[in-house]
């Protein structure tokens, strides 16, 4: 510990992000991005982006970005906010929007920024066990709360409530902001975002990292009652006026735009993911069930660890989670067919064999 640190540092437990590697032939399916490439339009309108104009400051409202959002989603542009990453955004949202005075509430098994967050701002939290089956019961957060995030499928779980539960939740805390986390959410789910309308406590939080293969050009975005989006705003602007680049508000606009390409990408991995997931169970695997880019899967004859390291030894990557009831699953990210199959492969030259 440096003597330099301010207190509040020390006390701090970053996120850890999921391992990066540097070398080839690595099959990486451990940070659920998407085996896709971004959206071709995209690509595009970034390519054009590249002149003089990047001499200039990018637009500190991106109002064309949010133009197109609101557009894409039948809502007004004072309804939207954008930012580096939807990371970013929820960071906003935890500062700008919850009530230190009373603990918040999310999963204890869900993103593992939450926590993180609630520490970087002296935020009390409390984690609501989630069921037996590993689903939320949006009852069990009707306690007093200073606000709740819920990731929406859930992070690490893959598991999505219905819309009718969220809004119940909404109706249930009146008076405290509750954030709904859908960056895996074009995989199967339905969105909340027309459920923003029914309720001013409401905010739908996105990001192009997942279902638009954006992982690399940072953007996230957050829908709700434009008091809401105001706080945002606030905070954004005594943070970092200009979160976003030129090229990441042009390469994010064109691909939100570009519908026909996100329902094509989305469809091959939930196909890729159902073919997936009868090959796991026929090698003995438990695994949950998922409207998410990927699945969360354990053994009851091996350890996870064991698996891991067996899978990494193949230069297969996945991901092993620390939170306690899940230390001995596995979450593993949808590629493509080619590159389950090869999974499938490495995991039966393990001595794994199909029952």
């Amino acid at each position: 510990m440096s003597r330099f640190w301010n207190p509040l540092v020390a006390s701090l437990h970053p996120y850890i992000p999921g391992e990066q590697p540097q070398f080839l032939d690595i099959l990486k399916l451990n940070t659920n991005e998407l085996p896709y490439g971004p959206s071709p339009a995209a690509l595009t309108a970034m390519r054009e982006g590249c002149e003089d104009s990047l001499r200039l400051y990018p637009d500190p409202t991106a109002k064309t970005l949010r133009e197109v959002i609101a557009q894409t989603y039948d809502t007004s542009i004072d309804r939207v906010f954008v930012g580096n990453g939807s990371d970013e955004v929820l960071g906003h949202a935890f500062r700008a929007l919850i009530s230190p005075e009373s603990p918040m509430l999310f999963a204890d098994v869900s993103y593992g920024f939450y926590p993180v967050y609630c520490g970087l701002f002296d935020q009390p939290y409390q984690e609501i066990p989630l069921n037996a089956r590993f689903e939320i019961d949006v009852e069990d957060y009707a306690i007093p709360c200073g606000g709740i995030a819920i990731a929406n499928p859930n992070a690490n779980t893959g598991h999505a409530i219905p819309l009718e539960a969220i809004s119940r939740l909404a109706s249930m805390q009146p008076d405290r902001t509750i954030i709904i986390d859908e960056a895996y959410v074009d995989f199967g789910a339905q969105s909340a975002i027309r459920l923003t309308e029914e309720h001013d406590n409401l905010l739908v939080v996105q990001t192009l990292s997942k279902s638009r293969a954006l992982a690399g050009l940072r953007v996230g975005y957050a829908i709700g009652h434009p008091d809401l989006i105001e706080g945002l705003v606030r905070v954004k602007d005594s943070f970092n006026s200009y979160p976003l680049s030129r090229l990441a508000q042009t390469g994010a606009a064109a691909a939100i735009a570009d519908d026909k390409w996100l329902t094509q990408t989305t469809r091959q991995v939930m196909a890729t993911r159902e073919r997936f997931v009868q090959n796991l169970a026929g090698l003995g695997f438990d695994i949950l069930p998922s409207c998410a880019n990927f699945v969360l899967v354990h053994h009851p004859a091996h350890q996870a660890g064991d698996l891991l390291a067996g899978l990494r030894e193949r230069h297969i990557i996945v991901r092993q989670l620390s939170a306690p009831r899940i230390r001995d699953w596995l979450r593993i990210t949808i590629g493509t067919d080619a590159e389950m199959s090869r999974l499938i492969g490495a995991l039966a030259s393990m001595g794994l064999t199909t029952r």
